[in-house]
């Protein structure tokens, strides 16, 4: 398949456009996967090029259900997009693809696709691969807990807000540190889809943290995000496995 992209450099965000999202059957291993090509933005910190030697910790962040679509600028509404167009010092790469209109995150093409840009991410800038984090709310965050259960070891640490997953996917995750975010007052994902996870975890004895804000309603993203604290433990979470 040749890809197609317009790349824009704009101060350290770079933006890489895939002209066109298009579907392609492939067989591996004998199984159909579906290639979606992603739109996606690119942040790079300021000083990513000062120091050709130095790895930087990446956040993969994944967008609610609001931002699907091929218009890059609404990725930039809410999240770590929006964080990293007020913050050049973001001390993060981050990459945030966008889910094309008919998809999830949770559908088993995305995650493979997903996981591809990734992982073309990780080989073509400076990563630390011991520092590689999820994050997503909303949509995102059931797509955190997917891409978190199918590929826990890729991992250093995870951040659902405002979201849910699969209970029975808990202990395939009990190694990975994860903090968990929701609004008491939440009628679009209601509480409860956190704390099945949460009790699914306490009862492997995974490494899990809950934060219920008592008078967020769905939009607990915002004052997350806003939080020097979510950032300072991340960075305290490394993979082991290597």
């Amino acid at each position: 398949m040749i890809r197609y992209y317009s790349i824009k450099v704009l101060l350290s965000i770079v933006l890489i456009t895939s002209v066109f999202c298009q579907k392609k059957q492939m067989k591996e291993d004998n199984k159909t996967v579906q290639k979606v090509d992603l739109n996606y933005l690119l942040f790079l910190p300021e000083s990513y090029n000062n120091d050709q030697e130095t790895k930087w910790p990446l956040i993969l962040f994944l967008h609610g259900i609001g931002e699907r679509g091929n218009d890059l600028d609404l990725l930039k509404i809410h999240g770590i997009p929006k964080i990293v167009e007020q913050e050049k010092k973001f001390p993060f790469i981050a990459i945030s693809p966008q889910c094309p209109i008919d998809y999830d995150w949770r559908d088993e093409a995305m995650q493979e696709n997903v996981l591809d840009l990734l992982e073309e991410t990780l080989n073509n800038y400076r990563v630390d691969n011991n520092r590689v984090y999820i994050t997503g709310l909303s949509m995102g965050g059931y797509g955190t807990w997917a891409l978190a259960a199918n590929r826990p070891n890729l991992f250093a640490a995870a951040v659902p807000i405002c979201g849910g997953g699969e209970p029975s996917t808990a202990s395939l995750m009990k190694d990975l540190p994860i903090w968990v975010f929701h609004g008491a007052r939440d009628e679009v994902v209601l509480p409860k889809e956190s704390e099945k996870m949460v009790r699914a975890l306490q009862k492997v004895k995974g490494k899990v943290r809950y934060t219920l804000y008592p008078n967020a309603y769905h939009d607990s993203w915002t004052k997350t995000y806003a939080n020097q604290e979510l950032y300072d433990w991340l960075l305290t979470h490394k993979r082991t496995d290597q």
